[in-house]
């Protein structure tokens, strides 16, 4: 809406909107919990992986937290047309975590970054060209992805709820956790279904907020890392040799293409979800070629690879909520995380059955903007054989055991194995591209032929 004194536009619902700093912050601070435990996941994973000393692992977390901020401004204010102008946050991805691991356990962690970069000039070539591409992936194809992207996070959303890591906590599974979950998903869910104004908009960040109370209560939060962690860090430049294995190259080159597909999905539920229309070339190239620019980027610093997060593609849809100042204010507060290790760690210490509970029905929301982008184009016998394929496959081969992929090259299960939303996105460009287009009038017509003929 528009002041009734003055021309500034103070909507929270355009994307040009600037609301008041009162108004917008519960909103950004939906949007920084929802991103926050994800982004740091990552690193810590990473450095437990490969045992890396401390210093190494604050420097991972912290430059994630930095690469995050600068990523996200670049896509709300594009420069040279790098950069979406789209209400999206950009974070370290859990895409990748499969493929850096591997690449890390074989090569060494230079070896990650080396490949980054390259990955990040191959995913800006990609933003280069994908207008004329782009008809390759059309709304079932996107939305396929997206799709793909909420069933697949389902699992870490639920795992969460359980406590999040078996191996590292002997009460993973625990009622409590299950109790403070199931409290959080009641709260968000009261609060958006019955709430009204700032509350049914806020409804994410009020249930991590009863959640977290409840924790406290329950004692099951850690303030130790609070306590240890620095007050100031800055950025390194180059703090790792960056290496060029040729498979480690290779690979994370296929995860970049993969993941510009991602984005156009991403980048689609972000305007299908909070503006009701499809996102245009140029937002979608823009969009692309800035993850690639900030991988680069990143490379340099030591942060992982980025990409666009669903979870809040999920609270956009969610609430509606689309002026670029909202997420101005997020950014902003990563980018302060990424100086101050403490913030970092007040976020961390949130437990993961409380942001399961708050993140559940994200997800549902990113699956269901999914759907809404597949039935755009007609649900013909080929394009439901061709969506339903894809998602089959891509969940189906990281639910057998890793048994039954042992005769296939490391590479193969290293790219197409270790998410489900790479070889679904695959499989449905794939069968698009090959299978000739039939409409729903030209398969009635077929058959109606062969009835005759029959006859």
């Amino acid at each position: 809406m528009k002041n009734n004194n003055s021309t500034v536009n103070n909507s929270l619902f355009d994307i040009d909107g600037k609301p008041s700093f009162g108004v917008a912050l519960p909103m950004a601070l939906q949007h920084l919990l929802a991103m926050i435990v994800g982004n740091v996941l990552p690193a810590l994973v990473l450095s437990n992986t490969l045992q890396l000393p401390p210093e190494q692992r604050i420097q991972l977390v912290q430059s994630g937290m930095f690469i995050a901020a600068i990523s996200t401004l670049l896509q709300l204010y594009p420069i040279m047309k790098v950069g979406a102008k789209l209400p999206v946050v950009i974070g370290v991805s859990f895409a990748y975590i499969p493929t850096i691991l591997a690449i890390g356990l074989e090569y060494g962690i230079n070896a990650i970054f080396g490949a980054q970069l390259v990955g990040g000039i191959v995913a800006f070539i990609v933003g280069l060209y994908i207008k004329k591409i782009r008809k390759l992936f059309p709304p079932m194809v996107a939305g396929t992805v997206v799709f793909t992207i909420g069933l697949s996070l389902y699992r870490v959303a639920v795992n969460y709820m359980a406590g999040g890591f078996p191996a590292a906590d002997p009460r993973y599974g625990g009622l409590v956790y299950w109790g403070i979950a199931i409290l959080t998903l009641a709260v968000v869910l009261l609060c958006n279904m019955f709430g009204r104004g700032y509350i049914k908009l806020a409804a994410i960040l009020i249930g991590i907020v009863v959640g977290y109370g409840a924790s406290i209560a329950a004692g099951i939060v850690s303030f130790e890392s609070i306590g240890t962690a620095s007050w100031f860090n800055f950025p390194a430049i180059m703090p790792y040799k960056l290496e060029f294995p040729i498979a480690a190259v290779v690979t994370m080159s296929v995860m970049y293409i993969v993941n510009s597909v991602q984005a156009i999905g991403d980048l689609s539920g972000t305007t299908v979800g909070g503006m009701d229309r499809e996102a245009t070339d140029d937002e979608i190239s823009g969009g692309i070629k800035a993850n690639g620019i900030t991988s680069i980027i990143g490379s340099i610093i030591g942060a992982l690879p980025t990409a666009t997060y669903s979870q809040n593609v999920g609270i956009v849809a969610m609430t509606k909520v689309v002026s670029r100042a909202v997420i101005r204010i997020t950014a902003i507060m990563i980018l302060i995380a990424g100086f101050l290790p403490k913030f970092g760690a007040i976020m961390t210490s949130i437990p993961q059955a409380v942001i399961g509970g708050a993140t559940i029905s994200v997800f549902a929301q990113i699956t269901m903007t999914g759907m809404r982008l597949i039935v755009q184009d007609e649900m013909s016998v080929r394009n439901t054989t061709i969506v339903g394929l894809g998602i089959a496959l891509g969940m189906g081969i990281t639910q057998i055991p890793k048994e039954g992929l042992q005769y296939l090259p490391e590479w193969f299960t290293m790219v197409f194995a270790s998410s489900p939303v790479v070889l679904a996105t695959v499989v449905v460009f794939l069968l698009n591209v090959i299978l000739p287009k039939k409409t729903i009038a030209e398969e009635k017509a077929e058959r109606e032929a062969i009835e005759r003929n029959r006859k």
